[in-house]
């Protein structure tokens, strides 16, 4: 690969790799030939989880572990780290094989996920766990860390499962009960059900998955407020 992209790569990683191969290695697909990246994304996947562990655990000191790993989940998952691929140019770095590089492999965000942590798991052979935790700490830096809690607040449906299953009791079922509205403009009526206590709560949403939060919010609000 000619040096120019992986120079600016380098720059914009803020690493200057002592072993060139890494960096190479981390950008290239499987679709490109034997020395490919996915063992290196395994290993940056763990580097990852464990920094940003580091980094909710200094920073949210005062939240409760079970929030933490859904904040961490949300921080790790595929469109952050799709994000943090574009926002470093990384497909002008990756070196695909012609016929995933025809079919837009390029841009596809699974590609590029995997291709930041391998980049993480490259670092941290490189310069060690130091540099490999910094780099994430720069790469998350700006990202605010209230806002995914708030996201996290947001999620009914797992606060009630979590609600349920601290009282060993079984889980809630969902069940579409009406869709109306026009094609363009659906309106769904979700039922949400605990049967062992004979309960029923509704929520209306503009998807399956809306309504069914609603509902869950619902029925949550319902049990906590019984003696």
């Amino acid at each position: 690969m000619p040096a120019e992209p992986l120079e600016a790569l380098q720059q914009r990683l803020q690493h200057r790799f002592s072993d060139r191969r890494l960096i190479e290695r981390a950008v290239t697909h499987r679709s490109f030939g034997a020395e490919h990246n996915e063992r290196l994304e395994f290993l940056g996947d763990a580097v990852l989880e464990l920094a940003i562990s580091t980094l909710l655990f200094t920073h949210m000191q005062h939240v409760p572990e079970g929030e933490l790993s859904r904040v961490r989940a949300l921080l790790v998952r595929q469109d952050s780290l799709h994000r943090i691929a574009l926002r470093l140019q990384l497909p002008e770095a990756l070196r695909l094989g012609e016929g995933e590089a025809r079919s837009g492999g390029r841009e596809r965000p699974s590609i590029l996920a995997d291709a930041v942590e391998a980049l993480i798991g490259a670092v941290f052979l490189d310069g060690g766990y130091d540099s490999a935790r910094a780099l994430v700490e720069r790469l998350f830096e700006g990202v605010r860390l209230d806002a995914h809690l708030q996201e996290v607040a947001k999620d009914a449906k797992t606060a009630l499962q979590e609600w349920l299953q601290g009282r060993r009791m079984q889980l809630p079922s969902y069940t579409v009960a009406h869709v109306g509205g026009q094609a363009h403009h659906q309106v769904f009526e979700v039922h949400c059900e605990v049967a062992e206590l004979q309960l029923i709560e509704k929520g209306q949403g503009a998807s399956r998955r809306a309504a069914e939060q609603v509902a869950a919010g619902a029925m949550l609000q319902r049990l906590k407020a019984r003696p």
